[in-house]
Parts: structure tokens; sequence; C-alpha cells
């Protein structure tokens, strides 16, 4: 760590590639200036146009990729003050090769239950998850976020180990243009599990439309299922109702991905990281009021309000909650599995990875 207020200083209007967040031009000299990152995503509207701030600071936000996030991360340049961040990447850095640049503050933009990601060949009298055992398998990157809730989801419900199945890894993505291009710490192999890479030039889609492999796990839909491709189905159909079941049962709404900050960020301003909490927690709540309000006749799904007022009766008002409370077992859900699974070289504890000033925030 290091850098401090020098650090604060340096930062620069001309060196932020971004959409304002705080209204046309410069921001005020007054203030400090930092540069957000991530999807755009109704939960973080009001950060991108302004209505949510952190008190402070002026505000840029870059809307951009996961892939092209992480390795910005990663890779050393640290472009981003306060960026998206995809969870089990951070996890893989912090544990195996002692990366330190940036922590987590407890606000987590993209939660999915993942019984949805499971793909498969209809024809291959693939029916339930155990019928998964001795098949093969496509994956694009098989230490994603999104596939270690997959496996850890097959193995604590339904019985099936990842060592039950057969890996193929696929040369390309066909989402590739929605997620961008995958940091190394998405490509983490196990040493006991067998890979056979699939054939050059085939995408994942590819290898399933064709046979190679039996079925996909993939964090996005393939280009073959968005395609309504005859062959391709889901494993779960009724996908809706297995993750309620699912929620109903554990109480874990999975986490893919976190919030990160420069920690020569939070060296000079130490009372950065809540303002950041507040500012997320902010553009949150206007996401809420906004789906309440004026969801309903504003969004193209004729029965939003209905599916608004499911959500809320299953989940709770906060239903995407931020703060280390009510996230403590997916958090420590996805840490079990990262090390299960062969992928962290160690069973992190949330205290390393989240900041400490962050762990008793809470949302007003």
């Amino acid at each position: 760590m290091g850098g401090g207020a020098m650090g604060l200083a340096a930062l620069s209007w001309a060196g932020a590639s971004s959409i304002l967040g705080a209204g046309e031009g410069p921001p005020d000299r007054g203030k400090r200036t930092l540069r957000l990152s991530g999807y755009r995503l109704d939960r973080v509207d009001a950060l991108i146009d302004g209505r949510a701030k952190v008190d402070g600071y002026e505000t840029t936000f870059q809307v951009s990729k996961i892939g092209d996030m992480n390795r910005d991360v990663f890779g050393g340049k640290g472009n981003r003050d306060v960026t998206e961040i995809g969870f089990s990447p951070y996890i893989h850095a912090y544990a195996n090769d002692g990366f330190r640049g940036y922590s987590l503050i407890p606000v987590f933009p993209l939660r999915l239950f993942r019984h949805k990601s499971i793909f498969i060949r209809i024809d291959r009298g693939i029916e339930k998850p155990s019928d998964l055992r001795g098949r093969k398998v496509a994956a694009v990157g098989y230490s994603s976020t999104s596939l270690t809730w997959i496996r850890g989801i097959l193995k604590d419900e339904y019985g099936v180990k990842p060592e039950d199945v057969r890996w193929y890894l696929s040369a390309k993505d066909s989402s590739a243009k929605e997620s961008g291009a995958p940091s190394k710490q998405e490509s983490v192999m196990p040493k006991d599990i067998e890979f056979t890479m699939g054939p050059e030039g085939k995408d994942e889609s590819d290898m399933l439309v064709d046979g190679d492999v039996d079925a996909l796990f993939h964090a996005a839909e393939p280009r073959a299922f968005i395609e309504g491709h005859p062959k391709v189905g889901r494993l779960f159909p009724d996908y809706r109702s297995t993750e309620k079941a699912y929620y109903k049962k554990t109480g874990v709404f999975p986490i893919m991905h976190a919030v990160a900050m420069r920690n020569d960020l939070i060296d000079g301003d130490p009372s950065l990281p809540r303002r950041v909490f507040d500012a997320y927690s902010e553009s949150k709540q206007a996401a809420y009021d906004r789906l309440r309000k004026t969801a309903w006749f504003e969004d193209a799904l004729p029965w939003i309000g209905q599916e608004i007022e499911d959500t809320r009766k299953l989940m709770g008002d906060n239903y995407w909650p931020y703060g280390i409370g009510p996230n403590r077992k997916a958090l420590d859900t996805l840490l079990a599995y990262s090390h299960d699974q062969g992928l962290a070289s160690r069973r992190l504890k949330i205290e390393e990875l989240f900041h400490p000033s962050t762990m008793d925030l809470a949302e007003g």
C-alpha cells in the first residue's frame, strides 16, 4: 500500500475516460475526483447520472465489462479507483498471487441464482442433475464465480461432484462481447481434475450444437440457446421455481461481483470506504423506488409488478442487501467452495478480503 494523499491529489479530470457522474463539464476543483467503473445496472444508475454522490468527491463512471475490469485490477494498472470486480477472481488473486492492491467493500452489484446456467443437449437422456455423472461438460473459464457456484450447488444439493463429470474447455466464448476477455484468475485449474481442450476455432455454443459435449455450464446464455436451437435446452426448464426453492432452503442469494477500492486511496482517506458504501446504497434505493412506483408502466414486462411483489414476499423488502451481516452465509459458502474445489490455495476468511472499516457497515 502507499501513495496516500499524493495518490488522491494525482487523480486528474483529463485522465478519466468515463461517463460523467455529476453533470457536464469538469468537476468542482475544490473536490477530489474518484473514478468508478462497472456494468450499467439499474442499482448503479443513480451513480452514473449523479443523483447518488460520494460525499466530498466528484465522480466519473466508466461503463465496462467484467473481464476488462478484472484484468485492469490484477494486471497492475489500477486505472480504476473503485470498480466492480469478479468475486472468485479476487479470491484467487488474494490467496494464490498475494494480490493486495485493492480491498473489497460489501457492495454486490451482481448476484444471480445459477440453476438457470446449466445447458444440455436435450437428446442425450439428461433429465436430472445425477444424469450429468460421466458426461462431457463444456466450460469457458473453469474458475469463474458462476461455475464455482454451479459446481458447489450440484455437490451440496444433488451429490454431483466436480470429478464426476468430464471437463472440456472451449477455445472461444460466444458471449465474449458482453463479458470481455477473461483474466487468468478465471482459468485456475485444480490439480486433481482432468481437462480436455475443445476443438480449435469452436466456442462453447458450437461444441454443444455439434455434439462434442453433452452439457454446458456458462455464466451467460450461449448463442445456440438465444437463437433457439432445437437440441439445446436447460437442465432446469422451470428454473425460477427451482431457484426459489433453493433460496427457501438455504437463504443464499449467490454473489457474483463485489466492489473493490485501491488501498492507497483508502490510506489517504480512511473514511472513503464508508462514503462509497453509502453512495452505492443510495443508488440501489433509487432503483428500488423506481421499481415500486413506476416499473409497472415503464418496463416492457407485462407482469413486472407481480414479480416485484412476489420477490419482496420471499426475500424481504431489501432483497438485494449490502453489508457483511445479511450476506455472511453467501460469502462463507463461496469461500468454502473456492478452497474445496482446489481453486484457492487456502480457506480464506471474510475479514481478510473486506477492508476493516467496512465490516460493520449497514444500510440505513
